[in-house]
């Protein structure tokens, strides 16, 4: 017997994992409204007759949120709560057969490259005139905006090749056709991400094509700001950076995983770079582009990281003076070459690791920020919430770099639109300021 009253084709699309899964999500959502579907995202409501998980398998503690998720939904089917449970993704790409004969409330299970095949389960038909086309989950002015799929990189201990294939380039006249039309549906900044944004056009073009890319993109009248995530820092394409220091909406912004501070543990992690490489990368990329906030992830506890390469990380990490930093905990994934390791780091010892190194960049954002009081900056404003408005300068992406707080009720400002924000004070993370009247 149900439980409560469900609306007949209503799809709810769940995304779980990365900003890659978000832009899978929003591109299953248009050829689902495209098919005549009443489609949302992350509804609170659970009124939906049909629940889509978009999961994600990257690490342990991604892929037990994404089960959970399975298990919650799958929970709500037994007891009424929806017709109809099908998981895609990363985790289902890995484990789908695995996870079907644990969990036989989901109806199917798909793949990462599996669209059409989930419309047809769903009697709807996959629209190729709708390539490029998306329902945005982010507010209207940005958007995601990826420019390949897959990964061709050997890194020991990712597990992406796997669930994502092989690199696969888009072309870059359906790039611009796909920023346009976001453009001119109000989108003000776009984000591109790939597995390895640097790897860009090697497939189709036979060089490395991202400088060529960018140029295309920056000239689209409207679009304000062109952020850059994932570059790969081994056979960096040093020619983006004349692009980017030339053409005023690339932001001064760089998200470079570089995963450690030491040459031996590099080599292990088969980057194929070593400490005093990346060091000179990063010299040259902030001696060309000026005033680059450079965001960098970091992974402690991989097998065989002993105290001294730990302290060459830390080190490393003071030294280098990142703008923006996070740090992830190793996880021991099976079918990557560092499985064959043994995971010998203890549990806690990788946690107290990730927190000193964390530690270690709070003091130096909080001093990078301190640094920007009493200047004035161009900010992005997202969204109102807590009583302030929150916005971006062009040096932080959002969700998960520093945020620019306003008070809302002393200003009247509209989402969406920049604004310039005189920087009053600064903590750790966040900047509080007040925005300049125009004259």
């Amino acid at each position: 017997m149900k439980t409560k009253t469900l609306r007949k084709n209503r799809v709810n699309v769940i995304t779980l994992g990365c900003s890659k899964n978000i832009f899978d999500s929003e591109v299953m959502m248009a050829q689902l409204k495209a098919n005549h579907f009443d489609v949302v995202h992350e509804s609170a409501s659970q009124d939906a007759e049909i629940v889509i998980i978009n999961t994600c398998g990257f690490i342990e503690s991604a892929k037990e949120e994404s089960v959970n998720a399975i298990l919650e939904y799958a929970e709500a089917k037994k007891t009424g709560g929806l017709e109809k449970l099908y998981v895609t993704g990363c985790l289902s790409q890995r484990y789908g057969s695995e996870l079907s004969k644990e969990i036989p409330e989901v109806d199917s299970f798909f793949g990462t490259r599996e669209l059409p095949k989930l419309l047809k389960t769903l009697k709807a038909d996959y629209k190729k005139e709708l390539v490029g086309e998306r329902l945005l989950t982010t507010p209207a002015h940005y958007a995601y905006f990826k420019i390949a799929e897959g990964c061709d990189r050997p890194c020991s201990f990712c597990a992406i090749p796997l669930m994502r294939g092989k690199h696969r380039s888009k072309p870059i006249e359906e790039l611009v056709d796909s920023a346009k039309q976001l453009v001119q549906s109000g989108t003000k900044e776009l984000i591109l991400i790939a597995q390895d944004l640097t790897y860009y056009g090697l497939d189709l073009y036979g060089k490395r094509n991202l400088s060529e890319l960018l140029k295309h993109l920056s000239d689209i009248k409207g679009l304000e700001w062109i952020r850059l995530h994932y570059a790969y820092p081994s056979g960096f394409p040093k020619d983006i950076l004349k692009v980017m220091a030339d053409r005023e909406n690339i932001c001064n912004y760089l998200d470079i995983p570089l995963q450690h501070g030491s040459t031996e543990i590099l080599k292990s992690m088969r980057r194929g770079i070593t400490r005093e490489k990346t060091s000179q990368l990063l010299m040259d990329i902030r001696e060309q582009v000026p005033n680059i906030a450079i965001r960098t992830t970091l992974i402690t506890g991989y097998p065989g990281e002993k105290e001294e390469h730990f302290e060459e990380m830390k080190e490393w990490v003071m030294d280098s003076q990142f703008d923006r930093l996070g740090c992830f905990t190793y996880s021991h994934e099976e079918n990557t070459h560092a499985f064959n390791l043994k995971d010998d780091v203890p549990s806690e010892i990788k946690k107290a690791r990730a927190e000193e190194i964390m530690n270690i960049q709070a003091d130096i954002s909080f001093r990078k920020n301190q640094s920007m009081v009493g200047k004035v900056y161009r900010v992005l404003i997202d969204k109102e919430e807590g009583g302030y408005y929150v916005g971006r300068t062009e040096f932080d992406s959002p969700e998960v770099d520093n945020e620019v707080l306003i008070n809302a009720s002393k200003n009247q400002l509209k989402i969406g639109n920049f604004v310039d924000v005189k920087i009053e004070k600064a903590d750790f993370y966040d900047l509080f300021g007040n925005p300049i009247p125009q004259k």
